[in-house]
């Protein structure tokens, strides 16, 4: 077996590296290459990057596309810039603008993954008659075969856990994770660097990517104004014990958990609790009335063994995620008459619809990781969770 688990020589084995232009994809190309693979580096552009060229901290931006072909001569392979703008807009932009709208907090990187990354670059990849599909992300895979699936692969956390983007990647499919590799996996961000310094590699020192890639210096109503530009309908700030405080400019300058700029002043420490998109309501209350337990989810990707809903239905213990910094912790995936949900043994704060809930075995370096779901709706602590549905069965005044 050859290292990325193939029973054949590094040379005869062809690899597709998805390229940013950031120092990690960079090494994977590199370290590849080193080793004898038949290396191909594809580098994908998916917005306009007219206003991004000169901006630190994004990805796939003009810049970034330079960066990989400089990368891609250094390293003697050939390199292709694919024009996947139109695709990414429909299936990665738009969507996150009305999720927004609907008062969610979307996780564009997911549907990126999803749709644009391991689905159509995959296909490329395969149509190249590459073997696999190599990329910079911060996870681990091994054989995981099965009577009937000899080629069948598990995901795990990496070594450094400050860098994990496990949670970004639970949605990856079993089909494409037997196709997928991950040569960081077992390395520090440290080591990384260190091989791009040691290749020569001109994006050595470069720093890492910051924003979503296709919103400027992280201002999300920008995007959302500038798609939907009748959007920002203003409504009514209430308490969560039905008073109403003030009003806004639109929901989609509020996300729950948030403190600071709720635009009133009442003298208490107040926080966004809920979004009501369909009657335009941004409720508040103290942060007590944040804590949640329970999280049901949609769009559930299961990575574990045996049947979702068998599972589900008996009560598993794992551990959830359901912040990207934050490390997993015990949970139970349970199911009822009103779907699959995650039990929390500890309340998580500021949760809301839209967020992605990863699932792993536990929450060290090697812990496998079972899929998850994205958050339909969650239920916080008893007079909380009544208060809010007071509200919510109230129609807003004239």
């Amino acid at each position: 077996m050859n290292s990325l688990d193939f029973d054949r020589k590094p040379e005869d084995t062809r690899v597709v590296v998805a390229m940013s232009g950031g120092v990690d994809s960079s090494v994977v190309a590199g370290i590849l290459k080193r080793e004898g693979y038949d290396v191909l580096g594809i580098t994908l552009q998916l917005y306009d990057h007219g206003a991004a060229v000169h901006r630190a901290g994004s990805c796939c931006a003009g810049q970034d596309i330079d960066d990989a072909r400089r990368v891609c001569e250094t390293l003697g392979i050939p390199h292709y810039v694919l024009d996947y703008e139109k695709r990414f807009r429909e299936t990665v932009i738009n969507p996150f603008a009305e999720s927004y709208i609907a008062g969610e907090t979307p996780i564009p990187c997911v549907a990126c993954n999803q749709t644009v990354k391991f689905a159509d670059l995959l296909a490329t990849a395969k149509e190249l008659g590459a073997d696999a599909l190599a990329t910079g992300h911060y996870i681990r895979s091994r054989a995981n075969p099965l009577p009937d699936a000899p080629q069948h692969r598990s995901l795990y956390r990496p070594v450094d856990a400050e860098r994990d983007q496990s949670y970004f990647l639970f949605a990856t499919t079993q089909e494409q994770i037997d196709y997928l590799r991950f040569p960081l996996g077992h390395l520090s961000k440290a080591e990384t660097r260190a091989l791009a310094e040691d290749m020569g590699l001109v994006v050595a020192k470069k720093a890492d990517s910051q924003d979503i890639c296709f919103v400027p210096q992280g201002k999300y109503t920008d995007i959302v104004n500038k798609l939907k530009p009748n959007a920002a309908l203003a409504g009514e700030i209430m308490h969560i014990d039905g008073r109403v405080l003030g009003r806004h400019d639109g929901i989609l300058h509020y996300t729950i958990g948030q403190r600071r700029g709720i635009g009133i002043a009442t003298g208490e420490p107040l926080y966004v609790v809920y979004l009501d998109a369909r009657s335009r309501r941004v409720i508040v209350g103290p942060k007590e009335a944040l804590e949640t337990r329970r999280l049901y989810l949609r769009d559930i990707n299961w990575l574990g063994d045996g049947a979702l809903e068998a599972v589900a239905a008996n009560g598993f213990d794992c551990y959830a995620k359901v912040r990207s910094t934050r490390p997993p912790r015990p949970a139970r995936l349970q199911a009822n008459e009103s779907g699959i949900y995650v039990e929390l043994a500890e309340g998580e704060a500021g949760v809301a619809p839209g967020q992605a809930c990863a699932l792993y075995s536990g929450e060290g370096e090697d812990a496998r990781i079972y899929g998850g779901g994205f958050i339909l709706r969650s239920e916080r602590e008893a007079a909380a969770e009544d208060a809010l549905k007071r509200i919510l069965s109230t129609p807003v005044a004239a």
